[in-house]
């Protein structure tokens, strides 16, 4: 499948290995991860911090070598090489911090503008770089000087990155993100700063270490309902040979494919290059629960014909109600997700409740 700068284009990040690099930590390194939750949890046992609207990165320094990696466990450093060049600048060697790169675009994050980054030529994303660079928003610190502190509460690793980011020049492209164990601070990012390119809020307890792929240390809290999903299948449109809908699917604690639903919201100016996206995928049918066009008082012969395809794009979508393993009303598409691995996309997901918030990102991130 080839990727295009247009918009209609599915993007793709390369699956290269990594370097080695003589850190206690080294990439691949799963990052740590967030149960989804319905509100902002009370108590004194949190530090809050901003969700934001961007691409998960766990990035590496030695003394010669910086490797981005995302949050699936890929190598992101070709597609972001004025974040890359900031890190050299730091006087910082031997380092492992996590954060998210995110594109800000006139006061408010750009995810469309972000993933525009992962295309193949080098030539277009130098000048993407140029024109719009990304910023990097640290938010934890898991090596410094050549030794891990992974281990150490949060707080501490906190404190610790604060001290990073003095050394941090003014004007830098990597950014301290706040954090504040006020729940009402927590309360108003979440409720003024959501249309800004805030994508919630991010709780993380007290006193625990960094825990890497797992989702026992933090919880996240999302202004939407929102899942990010595998496309197993789609379906024509009625009469026309473009893609009609997409047919969804997550996967179970048995690593089953479930089929759970569709989206149906795709842009009409888009329909024919993502059906040629669609038809190079065609396999057999990946869903192991559920079969798309299954017996319905609302199905008719028409209606129940569908193109199974490989599992290999992951597209995010909002949805209203989940009950009985799938979307009761259908779902909106909202983006592609190239960052994702299919297989990170689990039931665990379908929890949470919607929001309306607005906002100038810079007013949290100075």
């Amino acid at each position: 499948m080839t990727t295009r700068t247009k918009k209609t284009s599915v993007p793709k990040i390369t699956t290269a290995g990594f370097q080695k690099l003589d850190l206690p930590i080294t990439p691949p390194y799963p990052p740590m991860e967030a149960k989804r939750v319905d509100k902002i949890p009370s108590g004194d046992v949190w530090q809050f911090e901003p969700k934001w609207d961007g691409f998960r990165a766990i990035i590496f320094k030695t003394d010669s070598e910086i490797v981005v990696q995302s949050k699936a466990g890929q190598p992101l450093g070709r597609y972001f090489p004025e974040v890359v060049e900031a890190m050299r600048e730091l006087k910082q060697k031997d380092f492992v911090i996590d954060g998210e790169i995110v594109v800000p675009v006139g006061g408010r994050l750009s995810f469309d503008d972000l993933l525009q980054r992962i295309h193949p030529a080098e030539s277009r994303i130098r000048k993407l770089a140029a024109e719009i660079p990304a910023h990097y928003f640290a938010f934890d610190l898991l090596v410094m000087k050549g030794k891990s502190i992974a281990d150490k509460p949060i707080e501490e690793r906190r404190e610790l990155l604060e001290g990073f980011y003095e050394g941090v020049p003014e004007g830098s492209l990597i950014k301290l993100s706040p954090a504040t164990t006020e729940r009402k601070v927590a309360n108003d990012w979440f409720n003024k700063f959501g249309s800004a390119g805030l994508d919630g809020v991010m709780a993380k307890r007290l006193g625990e270490p960094y825990h890497s792929g797992d989702r026992e240390g933090m919880v996240k809290v999302k202004h939407l309902k929102t899942a990010d999903c595998v496309v197993g299948g789609f379906r024509y449109g009625e009469g026309t040979r473009s893609v009609g809908s997409l047919l969804l699917g997550l996967y179970d604690d048995e690593g089953r494919l479930v089929y759970i639903g569709h989206s149906s919201s795709i842009k009409k100016n888009e329909r024919d290059a993502l059906t040629k996206q669609l038809e190079a995928l065609r396999g057999e049918n990946p869903f192991e629960v559920r079969v798309p066009g299954g017996p319905s008082r609302w199905a008719t012969e028409k209606s129940a014909e569908w193109e199974p395809v490989r599992p290999e794009l992951v597209c995010e979508v909002e949805y209203d109600y989940f009950s009985q393993g799938r979307f009761r009303h259908g779902s909106k598409f909202l983006r592609w997700r190239p960052e994702k691995k299919p297989r990170q996309c689990t039931m665990e997901q379908v929890t949470g409740k919607p929001g309306r918030s607005k906002g100038d990102f810079t007013l949290i991130a100075s």
